[in-house]
């Protein structure tokens, strides 16, 4: 299931930014984006997200960022710029068409602007308790998210329980219309003569037309789904087994069709299950 959150926490130094992204996948599968200064703790961030999730393609990003009102003016570094000018007149001497150093190579020398640092413990922690934050703002995404696909699969549900309680009605008289079609014809090809042919061809043809177990089937797929969308916890499995029954039926109804009602309803039932099925695999 799709999902995204952000955090960010402001230490004495330093602005720690977190943020998760999830897609659907049927296993979990973790990837980490972490700034060097964090990145020992990848066994303790893996772990807390596998503590809350079971499946989807989840990449965590933890970044850091200076925070520069911070960070005391201490000036330049005069032995830095002592030791730079005496390099710098030594390889003149030597070198005279050199280039002399410019002020912003001079200030990205390492040393020159004195920097503090973040305590480790101190940043250590607060990216532990960011993550675990942004993975409650991340799970709470996902659950309206889920709220939402529930919604669409039960509309849709009810779409395909309404076709299939408005073909049961119609059921015998498409039945007796095909048995007197089929009567009409071989009794024509067969004649008198051929009464006892003709029962039993009828008999044949009714049990291969027969769908009132695959509209008992769907009905009883119809509850299960429904069911299942009740429950707490992951249930995309189990709705994806259940679509695959679903479009087995209909596929099945349409196969024994022997009337133009039945083919509409079992055309509509794939179009609905498809669309339920695309859905259920965003579900985790």
């Amino acid at each position: 299931m799709t999902g995204f959150a952000a955090h960010s926490i402001n230490l004495e130094y330093a602005s720690v930014n977190l943020d998760l992204r999830s897609v659907n996948q049927r296993y979990l599968e973790l990837h980490f984006r972490l700034a060097d200064e964090v990145r020992g703790l990848e066994p303790q961030l893996r772990e807390l997200i596998q503590q809350r999730l079971t499946r989807g393609k989840v990449e965590c990003r933890v970044s850091l960022a200076p925070i520069s009102t911070a960070t005391p003016d201490n000036g330049l570094n005069p032995a830095i710029l002592e030791r730079l000018a005496h390099w710098q007149a030594e390889v003149q001497q030597r070198l005279p068409d050199s280039a002399p150093l410019s002020v912003n190579e001079i200030l990205r020398w390492p040393g020159t602007v004195p920097t503090v640092t973040q305590s480790q413990d101190a940043l250590n922690k607060a990216t532990l308790a960011g993550v675990r934050a942004t993975l409650d703002e991340m799970i709470e995404s996902r659950q309206r998210e889920g709220a939402r696909l529930k919604q669409h699969i039960l509309d849709r549900l009810g779409a395909a329980e309404t076709q299939v309680s408005g073909l049961l009605p119609l059921l015998p008289a498409l039945i007796a219309g095909q048995r007197d079609k089929l009567t009409e014809r071989l009794h024509a090809a067969l004649g008198e003569a051929g009464h006892e042919r003709l029962a039993q061809e009828i008999v044949l043809a009714a049990q291969k037309a027969d769908i009132d177990e695959e509209l008992s089937r769907l009905a009883t797929h119809f509850t299960e789904v429904r069911r299942v969308l009740s429950q707490p916890g992951a249930v995309g499995k189990r709705l994806d087994f259940l679509m695959q029954e679903l479009h087995r039926e209909a596929n099945t109804l349409g196969a024994k069709s022997v009337a133009v009602e039945t083919s509409r309803v079992s055309l509509e039932l794939k179009v609905l299950i498809e669309q339920m099925r695309e859905q259920v695999q965003n579900i985790e």
